[in-house]
């Protein structure tokens, strides 16, 4: 009797047998769940040697930097409900740490960027506090406000350097160390948080966006979810502003540039939210299309905008979305 045949999606048959773990039978399943995986990591590690020259692994270190500052953005604003714009804050306080502890106190550079990472957490987590009772809008301008404070407040005391910034850091030992740290930070903290997200406890922080009278019915504190959340991402963002010092040697007001908060929510909305690795794709892409578009001057701010809007109007779901759809509508032929 001759076998029929009929197509099938791919994941269908992966994701029937068992909910929470795939029984993996073939190497077609396997490969089928490793190669988006595989893909992303070999990709980030062949990145560095296809650079043509230094000044473009350079520029792959700042891909790097914000696809972890577009990393903080969508943990906090899709999976707690806490939209940020200040990540600026984190990069500043991480930065001026650093270069306290390096410069002025000495300590080796394998001590102050672990000590400012987590110094840093601790000191923004203390200063967002007090906004944490505050929702929407209201959380997200005083985050806002607090890189530009900053800022200004060191400028008119003269405190920290002043408008000079603090000089005389100690360097990477070579390029090679400044483009690894960050790609390896950056797939630990992207698989870290995928693997925190999908625990009973992310269950929990996305209780605490979607429902927070639910989450205090059960017995359990809003707040202490919310301090969690808010040291993980502000202790990722304090990393890059230690690392982005010891990278130019230097700490200063720039730290807090609103560059530090806008662009890693461009790389959101281009990557697709609630994703984690959408947000870092994104800020891989706009990254170097800055550079290369630095030369146009006040044009490229347009062009720009222009990329942005139509991600908003016609791509509302950001690419990895769409990618992800397109990768699990793939079929074969089965018998019947």
């Amino acid at each position: 009797m001759a076998m029929t045949k009929r197509r099938e999606r791919l994941d269908r048959g992966i994701r029937v047998r068992t909910e929470g773990f795939y029984a993996l039978l073939s190497w077609r399943e396997i490969g089928y769940l490793v190669a988006p995986r595989a893909a992303l990591i070999i990709g980030l590690l062949i990145l560095p040697l296809i650079m043509p020259n230094v000044y473009w692994q350079r520029v792959v270190c700042l891909m790097g930097l914000f696809a972890l500052l577009a990393l903080c953005f969508d943990f906090l604003a899709e999976f707690v409900g806490l939209i940020c714009l200040g990540t600026a804050l984190f990069v500043g306080v991480g930065g001026y740490l650093s270069a306290i502890l390096n410069a002025w106190l000495g300590l080796p550079l394998l001590l102050t960027i672990p000590i400012a990472t987590v110094g840093g957490a601790i000191f923004c987590t203390l200063l967002l506090l007090p906004c944490f009772p505050l929702r929407g809008i209201y959380f997200a301008i005083m985050t806002l406000i607090y890189p530009m404070m900053a800022a200004r407040v060191i400028e008119a005391l003269g405190i920290l350097g002043s408008t000079n910034g603090i000089s005389g850091l100690s360097g990477f030992p070579n390029i090679w160390v400044e483009l690894y740290l960050i790609i390896g930070v950056g797939l630990v903290c992207l698989f870290g948080l995928r693997r925190l997200v999908g625990e009973d406890i992310g269950l929990v922080l996305r209780g605490v966006k979607d429902n927070d009278q639910a989450i205090k019915a059960s017995g359990m504190n809003i707040t202490h979810y919310k301090i969690l959340a808010t040291f993980i991402a502000s202790g990722i963002g304090s990393f890059v502003g230690s690392y982005l010092a010891h990278l130019y040697q230097w700490a200063g007001l720039s730290l807090f540039a609103l560059d530090f908060s806008i662009l890693p929510i461009s790389a959101s909305i281009v990557g697709g939210l609630g994703t984690l690795a959408g947000p870092m794709l994104g800020a891989f892409m706009l990254t170097p299309l800055s550079e290369l578009l630095r030369s146009l001057g006040g044009l490229r701010i347009a062009i720009y905008a222009i990329i942005l809007v139509f991600f908003i109007f016609f791509r509302t779901e950001g690419l990895l979305n769409y990618a992800q759809r397109k990768y699990h509508q793939f079929q074969h032929w089965v018998e019947v």
